[in-house]
C-alpha cells in the first residue's frame, strides 16, 4: 500500500495510504490504533468477494477476472482521454496566442475526457453486491 508521511502541527508524522479495495485515498489518521485499510464496509465486502473468487479459482495476487464488457468500457475511455490529450497537445502546440476562452474549452474538454475514468469503479463480477452476497444475474 502506498502511504504518504507529512509533518503535523503536533510534530508527529501522519500516515495517508489507499482503499485497499478501490485505491481511494484514505483521510489522514492520527493517534493510536489500527491504521484504515478501507474507505467503506461496501469495499471490505468486495475485497472479501474477490479474495474468495481468487482462492476458488487458483489465482495469484497478481492475477485479475475483469469482465469483457467493463474492460471495452475502459478502453474506449481511454481512447477518448488520449483523443482529448492529441487535440488540446495540437491546439496548444500551433503558433499564435490563446485566448482564456480556448484555454478553458481545452481543459473542459480534457477533464471531461478523464471524469469517466476517475468515477470508475470494477467489481469483481461487474454485477451487484446485495445483501452481502453477490446477485448473479448471468
Amino acid at each position: 500500500m502506498t502511504k504518504y508521511v507529512a509533518n503535523t502541527d503536533s510534530g508527529g508524522p501522519t500516515e495517508r495510504g489507499h482503499c485497499r479495495w478501490c485505491r481511494r485515498a484514505l483521510p489522514v489518521q492520527q493517534g493510536p490504533g489500527r491504521r484504515r485499510t478501507f474507505c467503506s464496509q461496501r469495499c471490505r465486502q468486495w475485497d472479501w468477494v474477490a479474495r474468495q473468487r481468487a482462492r476458488e479459482l487458483e489465482l495469484s495476487d497478481n492475477e485479475l477476472v475483469v469482465a469483457r464488457e467493463e474492460l471495452d468500457a475502459m478502453h474506449d475511455e481511454l481512447y477518448v482521454l488520449a483523443c482529448a490529450v492529441e487535440d488540446v497537445e495540437r491546439d496548444l502546440g500551433a503558433p499564435g496566442r490563446r485566448t482564456v476562452t480556448e484555454l478553458r474549452d481545452g481543459l473542459e474538454w480534457l477533464l471531461g475526457a478523464a471524469r469517466p475514468l476517475r468515477d470508475r469503479e470494477i467489481s469483481p463480477s461487474g454485477g451487484r453486491l446485495e445483501r452481502g452476497k453477490e446477485n448473479s444475474s448471468s
